[in-house]
């Protein structure tokens, strides 16, 4: 009970007292800019004040509870005392000595803290210590709620040690999308060194234990996470500390790791995880959550189970409604060749009354969100298009002996299906639309030259080429990713002669 007894909350003691936080002569000019709720117009006037165990918190969210202010300060030590200005969005927070509040600044000053989503900003106060009355009754309500933050357990030494654990207890909610292993590792590895990761199925829920290498990157990573969606709109995460401070790592493959020893055997019939799939996550980002792009993660995937599947989604619809087309240049082939690169496409009708607007029908929902993903937003013809999922369950052919004007086209039974193999290749080159095009099957006397004209004539510039070693494949780099996306719908599948087919899809690489 030591850590928490003489943590003393902050009571306003009248008028006289409080003037000291809104006297702009008190020398405390970083809380007169309050007054703005800390607006960039003020705080460049604000000072910086030396070193105190008193740290000043501002642009604190409305609902900000003093629970959640002390728990920013947990992982550095212990905090001994709290004052929130509510009206003006700001907080104080007394630490128990200075070396944990430089620890607490300096870390904050590199990883900006949350609360509720919202980044707060921290800075230190030019008081050296909170002079409040200190109510025992009202310490021990709000140890309480911050224990109910921290822990479910009421036993204070446990919540210290839980808010101290560098271990994460990660559960995804609304998971339209697979989550894979590497996909938690690159979106967490954000706040500090990654070290063990377990995966696994309880409750019809995908779970995950992650363990830092410091507690501290733990909690920030839990304030900056907790309830935030890993793609738009779904895959939702929640996270609480674990009672475990080090996991127990026997195997690494896909559903643990850990990566201090990568010697570590892949386990009786678990697959190690493919380097094609961990080359999916290679490519950094400057956002937070943006890190990953839906599509890279939902291939590398598809590519480490073999297939495009996802659990608990059979019974949605595979059916895309697509609109904003080039109502004048769009044709059931070009939409299925370009939708063809993220799923076996079965039907695509354009709308006889709205010929701007299609219907696409896949495989199946996996297939349909992975297309959606892949291309909402892209430019097709000149004409960015908008990928939803549509309310229908299957494309209706038109009646027999009806003329729709070839709107309506069934591809069942196509020959150019990409995902017809189970586990075929074709699944772990699933990326997203990019300037650079892979081109395989390519006849042995076909020259660069051939290829960069046949590209070139597509519409497009071509900015670089190189041919792979066997020469049977090529990389491609258009000048944009619309060039490619027009240049792939050209030319998937192009005669070469003697029955050679050309075959185009996005890569990941550049030249």
């Amino acid at each position: 009970m030591d850590g928490i007894s003489d943590v003393a909350v902050g009571v306003k003691r009248g008028s006289e007292e409080l003037s000291m936080y809104n006297s702009p002569n008190s020398g405390m000019s970083s809380i007169s800019d309050g007054a703005s709720n800390g607006s960039d117009s003020k705080k460049l006037r604000v000072e910086e004040a030396p070193p105190s165990r008193v740290i000043h918190i501002r642009k604190l969210p409305n609902e900000a509870s003093e629970a959640e202010v002390i728990a920013l300060g947990l992982p550095f030590g212990k905090v001994t005392n709290i004052l929130t200005l509510k009206g003006k969005n700001q907080a104080f927070l007394e630490m128990g000595t200075e070396e944990a509040a430089i620890t607490m600044v300096n870390y904050y000053t590199t990883v900006t803290p949350h609360i509720r989503n919202v980044p707060v900003f921290i800075q230190y106060s030019n008081h050296k210590e909170l002079k409040t009355d200190a109510s025992n009754q009202r310490t021990q309500a709000v140890l309480q709620a911050v224990s109910a933050v921290q822990s479910p357990s009421s036993d204070v030494q446990e919540i210290l040690a839980a808010a101290c654990s560098p271990v994460l207890r990660i559960i995804i909610d609304n998971m339209f999308y697979p989550v894979t292993l590497d996909v938690l590792q690159q979106i967490f590895s954000k706040f500090g060194t990654v070290m063990k990761i377990i995966t696994f199925t309880k409750n019809n829920q995908f779970q995950a234990l992650l363990q830092f290498s410091d507690p501290v990157n733990a909690q920030q990573a839990k304030l900056a996470l907790d309830g935030q969606n890993i793609y738009n709109s779904c895959c939702t995460l929640r996270i609480d500390f674990s009672k475990l401070v080090n996991l127990n790592v026997k195997y690494n493959n896909d559903k643990s790791r850990d990566y201090t020893r990568p010697e570590l055997p892949a386990g009786d019939g678990q697959p190690s995880l493919d380097p094609t799939v961990a080359a999916a996550f290679s490519k950094d980002s400057n956002s937070l959550l943006g890190a990953l792009n839906p599509l890279s993660a939902a291939a590398a995937a598809a590519a480490a189970a073999g297939r495009v599947a996802l659990a608990g989604q059979a019974g949605s619809s595979g059916v895309l409604l697509v609109s904003n087309l080039n109502e004048e240049m769009v044709t059931p082939q070009s939409l299925f060749t370009l939708f063809g690169v993220y799923g076996d496409v079965q039907r695509v009708k354009i709308l006889y009354n709205k010929k701007d607007s299609a219907l696409i029908q896949m495989s199946d929902s996996n297939q349909a969100q992975l297309a959606m993903s892949h291309l909402n937003g892209q430019k097709m013809y000149g004409k960015i298009i908008r990928v939803t999922l549509s309310k229908h369950q299957t494309v209706a052919l038109p009646r027999d002996g009806l003329d729709d004007q070839g709107l309506t086209k069934d591809y069942a039974n196509s020959p150019l299906h990409r995902f017809k193999k189970p586990g075929s290749k074709n699944f772990q080159n699933i990326f997203p639309p990019s300037a650079t095009l892979h081109l395989s099957n390519i006849p042995q006397d076909v020259t660069e030259d051939d290829l960069r004209l046949l590209f070139s004539n597509a519409g497009g510039t071509v900015k670089a080429f190189k041919f792979f070693q066997d020469r049977k494949m090529a990389l491609i780099q258009m000048s944009t990713v619309e060039e490619a996306i027009q240049a792939l719908i050209d030319l998937h599948n192009y005669n070469m002669g003697g029955n050679q087919h050309l075959r185009v899809s996005f890569s990941k690489s550049t030249i």
